[in-house]
């Protein structure tokens, strides 16, 4: 049974915001995604063949897909919205 508190769960602008600038390469690395450094401080994923990472973003040329650490979340890992809040808050 899902925890009905879980899904009231009420997100502020300033907690959406903050989770947006998340950087990734510790949110890849609790999802026991290995991220590979490349050159200007990029990294790519073993596994996402053309997926760029940086910092809080990503870009993912061969589907023209792009965006935030909420929109990796959901884009590619395929995570609702709340379940990719609770990831990304959950990071120390």
């Amino acid at each position: 049974m899902t925890n009905p508190s879980l899904k009231s769960t009420r997100w502020t602008r300033e907690q959406i915001r903050a989770a947006r600038l998340a950087p990734l390469v510790p949110l890849l690395q609790k999802r026991g995604l290995q991220p590979v450094e490349q050159e200007t401080g990029n990294f790519t994923l073993p596994g996402y063949p053309g997926l760029i990472v940086k910092e809080s973003y990503w870009r993912w040329p061969e589907r023209n897909l792009a965006g935030n650490a909420i929109d990796f979340c959901v884009q590619v890992l395929g995570l609702s919205f709340h379940d990719a809040m609770r990831l990304i808050t959950s990071l120390p």
